[in-house]
């Protein structure tokens, strides 16, 4: 990568939506064991949630102790008290992708602000220079904001998540979208095993690579998300719903690691 690609994709990462108010001074960072739930916040139908997910590609044959310093500095972050949750690791499994990542961060925040200021923070911008950028040939992150999303915030380790990015066709009107979304939100009232289900349509368009709908279902474990593989006919009604506007899918699946293997 040129030094001026390098630049571009830095500023790419680590500006994820213009904000107009001056941040107020960064606190210190304090490196931490990474955090994956925050029991004391709740999420209720009126507090909507931003969704925050970057996929990584780390560059084959990476030294295993780099890949280990940039999951490890990732998870770090949640020290900077910006974020509900944050998770960072490899993926479980690539169910549909064009591109191939390797590595996931998933993160929410109370506001878009918030995002803003996690993202400009200068221990965020450290770990991304360092860390990220120097073993990644490929990023993508994808942010929305999530509706009436109830329980904690925070996901417990060993909790699964399925992400899904939608790209949809071009020529399609809000009402088109509107229905892709309504069938996401549906799937927890059709699959018991999903526990929470977060839907909404990307409001960073330039690092997601044309793919507008977001979704992130939240199983109890890996069990509970294999079990919806299953149930094939129902999961074939519900894609059948929204196949006609779609043009491409990202399907991914993640565990949240315990802090003692975050690293792995």
């Amino acid at each position: 990568m040129t030094a001026s690609l390098c630049l571009k994709a830095t500023r790419s990462f680590l500006n994820p939506l213009p904000f107009s108010r001056s941040l107020s001074p960064p606190k210190p960072r304090h490196l931490s064991l990474p955090k994956t739930h925050f029991a004391t916040v709740t999420m209720s139908s009126s507090s909507p949630v931003v969704e925050h997910i970057v996929l990584f590609k780390v560059k084959p044959d990476t030294d295993p102790s780099k890949v280990n310093s940039m999951v490890n500095g990732l998870n770090s972050l949640t020290s900077l008290d910006l974020t509900l949750h944050l998770t960072a690791g490899p993926l479980l499994r690539t169910r549909s992708s064009p591109f191939a990542f390797t590595h996931l961060l998933h993160s929410r925040y109370k506001s878009k602000d918030d995002l803003a200021a996690y993202s400009a923070h200068p221990g965020h911008v450290s770990v991304v220079k360092e860390s990220v950028l120097p073993i990644c040939d490929d990023i993508m992150a994808v942010d929305w904001v999530a509706e009436g999303l109830t329980g904690p915030p925070g996901l417990s380790a060993g909790s699964a998540i399925r992400v899904t990015f939608l790209k949809l066709k071009e020529g399609l009107g809000e009402a088109e979208k509107g229905e892709v979304l309504e069938v996401i939100k549906g799937i927890k009232g059709k699959f018991g095993e999903v526990g929470q289900i977060s839907a909404g349509e990307n409001f960073s368009p330039a690092r997601a690579k044309g793919y507008s709908i977001a979704s992130v279902a939240v199983f109890k474990g890996a069990s509970e998300m294999e079990a919806v593989d299953s149930k094939e006919e129902l999961a074939k009604m519900e894609k059948d719903k929204v196949r006609e506007y779609l043009e491409s899918v990202i399907v991914l699946d993640y565990v949240v690691p315990s802090p003692q293997s975050a690293s792995l």
